[in-house]
């Protein structure tokens, strides 16, 4: 075979070689990125999950609160009633002597 020949067969396989090199290692990084945004995204989404239980917990808390609030508030009443008759007796006990 002549090198004239050969030369610019090298020279088409070379460079279909780079072509198919690049291609490949072009593929390799978008399945990388691919792998990495789906990493972030599951990251985001467990974060959100977790502040979501939060808040959920927050809520019931709130709810809870607002009843012994509301418990406490209807006790107070029921020992201003009984403080109010208390003063009343009082009052007749001592006009009375």
């Amino acid at each position: 075979m002549d090198f004239s020949v050969l030369m610019p067969i090298i020279s088409v396989v070379a460079a279909l070689s780079g072509i198919a090199l690049g291609w490949l290692g072009r593929s390799r990084m978008i399945r990388q990125d691919i792998a990495q945004q789906a990493s972030a995204d599951t990251n985001l989404r467990v974060d959100v999950e977790y502040i979501k239980r939060g808040v959920d917990d927050i809520r019931l808390e709130q709810k809870a609160q607002g009843k012994r609030i509301d418990d406490l508030a209807e006790r107070v009443t029921r020992v201003e009633e009984s403080a109010k008759q208390a003063h009343k007796r009082l009052n007749r006990l001592e006009g009375g002597e």
